[in-house]
């Protein structure tokens, strides 16, 4: 077996954690040691279906896994982060990094002292249509974003913004160069007790305005990315993962549009995102998305909740629930 196979290991087994281990079984630069699941029977039926082993707690997998990923409740990430960088085991964090801000600075600063590899699981940034559209990105003022989903009964444990938004919030920090001035926002529980559905207004000091809305309680998927820049106008679409970008020019002393798709790599973003992972536990190199990435995106996401926490006092509707973070079960 080449040295350069990374042996890494899937901690957390719902639908999301299983996917990580299929594409650990697929990527040539790596060998996928084992399964874990705190069900028993999960972990014994995955480990059968990719003919892995199922290990029976975290110590086992210490002791055969250079890397892992985290894919369970952010309840437990700094905990289960900090024991891997402890025995010396890089890891990415599915999103949100973790469930407070200050366990994030905490493992942030952990893994430093440890010199070990933090990556957090926010895909998108690894889809092809945003690493196309990034490329031409010069000075983006004006954005308006929607992901959509129908109701599932998977993460009700957590509000929509942390679940869905955050995407979308991480790849505004990604795309605007400057810090933010202003956060407004509204959301509503609809099926479930945490929020289901939120929009939220982001103002930066460079005057860029972004309008974002995520929902999980509607009729149809749509996952959408559009903002404009001095005379251009490019859209997303996460779906697709595609770009299609709108230029204006004044050739002939009139206004005139002209329309292209950019070209994008058939890649698929959960293996793109695992394999620069695996990337930078082999060079060591930062991660794209890295501790300091995560956690930003998790404090937007934070004043964004307290916002509507905000309005939803003002306007005298009680939430359930406090809100709060997590990530799959």
């Amino acid at each position: 077996m080449s040295k350069d196979r990374i042996k890494a290991a899937v901690i957390g087994l719902g639908e999301h954690g299983r996917n990580h281990a299929r594409q650990y079984k697929a990527i040539p630069g790596a060998e996928l040691a084992g399964v874990y699941d705190l069900r028993p029977e999960r972990r014994a039926q995955a480990a059968a279906e990719l003919g892995v082993r199922a290990f029976s707690s975290l110590d086992e997998i210490w002791q055969s896994a250079q890397a892992v990923s985290v894919v369970i409740p952010a309840t437990f990430h700094a905990a289960v982060a900090r024991e891997a960088f402890q025995h010396g085991v890089d890891v990415l964090l599915e999103k949100p990094i973790t469930r407070t801000l200050e366990e994030a600075q905490e493992i942030i600063q952990l893994a430093s002292e440890q010199g070990r590899i933090l990556q957090v699981g926010h895909i998108e940034r690894f889809n092809p249509g945003a690493v196309a559209a990034k490329a031409i990105t010069r000075h983006p003022l004006f954005f308006e974003i929607h992901r959509l989903g129908v109701f599932s009964p998977r993460s009700l444990d957590v509000d929509v913004v942390f679940d869905l938004m955050i995407h979308d919030l991480d790849l505004l920090l990604w795309m605007v160069s400057s810090p933010v001035r202003e956060v407004r926002a509204v959301g509503l529980p609809v099926l479930s007790d945490k929020v289901d559905i939120a929009n939220a207004r982001v103002e930066f000091e460079d005057g860029a305005v972004a309008n974002l809305t995520a929902s999980r309680v509607s009729t149809e998927k749509v996952r959408k990315f559009r903002y404009f820049q001095p005379r251009e106008y490019i859209s997303i679409d996460f779906s697709r993962r595609d770009v299609l970008v709108v230029s204006a020019s004044h050739a002939d002393g009139s206004p005139q549009l002209g329309f292209r798709k950019l070209e994008t790599k058939p890649v698929e973003p959960l293996r793109a995102e695992l394999e620069a992972f695996l990337d930078s536990v082999r060079s060591r190199k930062p991660p794209l998305v890295g501790g300091p990435e995560g956690a930003k995106a998790l404090a937007l996401a934070v004043q964004v909740m307290d916002c509507i926490e905000a309005h939803a006092a003002k306007v005298n509707f009680r939430l359930t629930q406090p809100p709060g973070q997590s990530g799959e079960s």
